[in-house]
């Protein structure tokens, strides 16, 4: 059985992903915490429940989902997978950060490569990924077909999607990618999105006015 936390973190607000379960065995999905009172809350919390985090994954590169990395980095010592279309963004990561007043340590640790069809494992439970670029180049999704979840990352959002007027952001990729390789998910797969409230797939089909 999965189990999923979700944690708001920075000034930009971003959902950070802690996924674990019955063994106690856990993914981080895009480490947002930036202020010191955000890695001790979320170093508590998996504390607290005896967690082991073993797989460090950024859905995309953005700086508000990249704050984290090198923390966790040092803190737990994992890689770091992602796609490899996001390595630019991640190098550039910190100088965005200055440019938003959010200076930060980039990771310097190992990365390792996902791309379309592979499969990420939780011990028995896998997660598919899918390439959905739009909003960045080489944005992932990950999609867990027995419990019906998918971590979305900007891709899709409860009726609305990812911006694409960031460099390397295409709107005619992003809404082919969401309605070939997202809608047709089943309706009540939960979908939870970087920014804002999980959603369902099926909630999207009938309310989103971008689709």
């Amino acid at each position: 059985m999965l189990h999923i936390k979700v944690f708001t973190f920075n000034p930009i607000q971003e959902n950070t992903y802690l996924i674990y379960n019955d063994a106690l065995n856990a993914i981080i999905v895009d480490p947002g915490f930036y202020f010191s009172s955000e890695q001790r809350f979320f170093q508590e919390f998996v504390e607290e429940k005896q967690l082991k985090p073993i797989l460090l994954i950024n859905t995309h590169c953005h700086l508000d989902h990249v704050f984290g990395n090198n923390w966790v980095n040092e803190h737990y010592h994992l890689d770091l997978w992602t796609h490899k279309d996001e390595l630019p963004l991640l190098e550039l990561a910190p100088e965005s950060g200055k440019q938003w007043g959010l200076p930060f340590d980039n990771f310097k640790g190992k990365v390792h490569l996902l791309k379309e069809g592979d499969k990420v494992w939780l011990d028995e439970a896998a997660f598919e990924v899918l390439e959905i670029p739009g909003h960045s180049p080489g944005s992932i999704c990950l999609y867990n077909a027995p419990q019906k979840i998918l971590i979305a990352g900007d891709a899709l959002f409860r009726e609305s999607i990812g911006r694409t007027d960031l460099p390397g952001g295409n709107h005619n990729s992003l809404i082919k990618n969401i309605k070939e390789k997202l809608l047709t998910l089943p309706e009540d797969t939960v979908v939870y999105s970087g920014h804002g409230p999980a959603t369902t797939i099926g909630h999207e089909i009938k309310y989103n006015p971008f689709l």
